[in-house]
């Protein structure tokens, strides 16, 4: 009889349909089960190296590369060298972030991971336009550290429908594509942080090499946040990560080895933010271009205020 009863209800207790659901209610609702929390992936060190320096080179490298290389190799209406560096990064980076999901320990939402690659690559496609023409223009006179409407070679356009057209640029750039590249970036590595939990409080640990890369790492998010000007999305994921952090320590769950390098990261970030904005707190002229509540300078605009201009 027993027998019988559990073949007319596959979803009885010990059957696959159980066993099935519970999975997935897991997977929707983000509690790491047992069994993933004893699967502790090691430190992925080439994952995390290859991450951080790529994003060096083709993200915070970008810029000085275009200023670098003799114009005459690339030309003002050609792509920069900054450009291509961009087109890497566009691809590189969507597919180290697939293979970081791959490794986790946990069962991730594959639908929600694609989708926000895919939005991922249009708002780094779309800043890639916006940006280039921007930095090209440093060329001609344009000033970061100034609004759209007052950089002097950009006021006194005729006709002054072009001031628009400049400033759907800077749109494109500044903020459709950074929230179309930022928001999908952090979510990923958010949901995948979510998995980095280990019920042995001996594996939460970081081995030597994840501590050389701390610094870099965190010192690039740093630039990200700042040039990036994502201070208000980056503060929510940090928070979120301390307060799944602080939820899963309830459960005598700890962080493994990665979840540990990117909290590191994320909290040497904040401090590099804090001591930047600090220094530059009393800036009259930053001031006037980062007004309001949030006042987190650009590392370009006080490059061409305080660095270019004296040359």
């Amino acid at each position: 009889m027993e027998a019988a009863r559990r073949r007319q209800h596959p979803g009885a207790a010990g059957g696959p349909g159980a066993q099935l659901g519970a999975s997935f209610l897991q997977a929707r609702h983000g509690s790491v089960s047992p069994d993933e929390a004893a699967r502790t992936a090691p430190f992925h060190l080439d994952l995390w190296f290859y991450f951080t320096l790529q994003n060096w080179v083709l993200d915070f490298g970008r810029p000085i590369a275009m200023l670098v290389f003799p114009l005459e190799w690339f030309p003002l209406n050609k792509p920069s060298v900054g450009d291509y560096f961009h087109m890497a990064y566009n691809v590189i980076t969507p597919f180290l972030l697939l293979k970081l999901i791959e490794r986790s320990p946990r069962t991730l939402p594959r639908s929600i991971i694609y989708v926000s690659i895919i939005i991922f690559i249009m708002g780094a496609s779309i800043h890639l336009v916006g940006d280039s023409v921007n930095h090209r223009l440093l060329f001609s006179g344009y000033q970061h550290h100034l609004s759209v409407r007052e950089n002097p070679i950009i006021k006194n356009l005729k006709p002054e429908t072009l001031i628009d057209s400049f400033e759907l640029l800077y749109y494109y750039d500044e903020y459709l594509g950074h929230c179309m590249w930022y928001i999908p970036f952090f979510l990923i590595l958010f949901m995948y942080f979510s998995g980095c939990f280990t019920a042995s409080k001996a594996e939460s640990l970081m081995p030597g090499p994840a501590l050389f890369l701390v610094a870099p790492s965190g010192l690039y998010y740093w630039y990200l946040v700042t040039e990036g000007q994502i201070f208000i999305l980056f503060i929510f994921t940090f928070f979120a990560m301390l307060a799944l952090v602080l939820h899963q320590k309830r459960k005598r769950l700890f962080l493994d080895s990665n979840g540990l390098f990117l909290f590191s990261s994320f909290t040497l970030t904040l401090l590099l933010v804090a001591l930047w904005v600090a220094w530059l707190w009393n800036d009259p002229v930053l001031r006037k271009k980062y007004p309001g509540v949030i006042y987190v300078p650009e590392p370009w605009a006080f490059y061409t205020l305080h660095v270019s201009s004296r040359h």
